[in-house]
């Protein structure tokens, strides 16, 4: 059609467009670095940028939109801002809810970021009822043995502790320590973690026979993965110490102990 002036003028336009969202990406992705860093204030101040371009750009509800708010408020939950983390984490959860549908994989992981700021806000019922939802979405989508499903259900185990529900949290503890035995191995990180998770919950309710028993896997584990004189190390045998006091094994404590005391001096 020869209409060149307007052509150039919608190229023109496009490049600048596609040059300011592909520096907003790198902009983004050294705040994932200073995140990663620790270097919260940072993180946030670059967040902040990114997420008022995107909004300008892509508008208020576009995907990557949401990924930004959602990014930065879990930075300002590191903060521990958490009613404004709670509000931005609201907002994205409530357009994932109407647009993909209540049970798209984003929205879940909305879901569950807002349970988890609840959970550091005290509000452990509002917490347990998105973490309820979460679970129980991701047990019919995923299936029960999924990895995301058995984080679903040791962040409900927390949830459950921290209220002081101990016969749920022992339950679905034992429900994730049974699958990640199974599927990881016993020396696994994730099923090193889930075992401990339950000694602390054994701890809790007295059940201190079992909880010696998972804990001295747990140590030998440890001992063998990561040294005798690791941190790590050190505060599962101090750990180990601490359960023998209270079966009244006051040698084998003392012995641990002495242990520990040297290995730190």
């Amino acid at each position: 059609m020869g209409r060149w002036p307007d052509a150039e003028r919608l190229q023109v336009h496009v490049l600048a467009a596609r040059e300011t969202i592909l520096g907003n990406e790198q902009l983004n992705n050294l705040a994932l670095t200073y995140y990663n860093m620790g270097r919260w204030a940072d993180a946030e101040r670059l967040q902040v940028q990114v997420l008022k371009a995107r909004e300008r750009i892509l508008g208020v509800e576009h995907p990557y939109t949401l990924t930004s708010r959602n990014a930065l408020a879990t930075t300002l939950s590191r903060m521990g801002r958490w009613a404004n983390a709670e509000r931005l984490h609201i907002q994205v959860l409530e357009v994932r809810e109407r647009i993909p549908g209540t049970e798209q994989a984003y929205t879940l992981t909305s879901r569950d970021s807002l349970g988890l700021t609840y959970s550091n806000m005290g509000r452990w019922a509002d917490a347990e009822r998105l973490q309820v939802q979460v679970l129980k979405a991701r047990e019919r989508i995923l299936g029960t043995e999924h990895p995301y499903t058995l984080t679903s259900r040791n962040d409900l185990a927390k949830i459950y502790s921290h209220m002081g529900k101990w016969p749920d949290a022992e339950r679905l503890q034992v429900q994730v320590l049974d699958c990640r035995e199974r599927i990881l191995g016993y020396e696994d990180p994730h099923t090193l973690i889930s075992r401990n998770h339950l000694v602390n919950t054994y701890s809790k309710i007295g059940k201190f026979p079992a909880a010696k028993e998972i804990q001295v896997q747990v140590l030998s584990a440890i001992e063998q993965i990561l040294g005798f004189e690791h941190p790590e190390t050190l505060t599962s045998r101090n750990d180990l110490a601490w359960i023998y006091c209270n079966i009244g094994r006051w040698q084998d404590a003392e012995s641990l102990q002495v242990q520990v005391l040297e290995a730190r001096e």
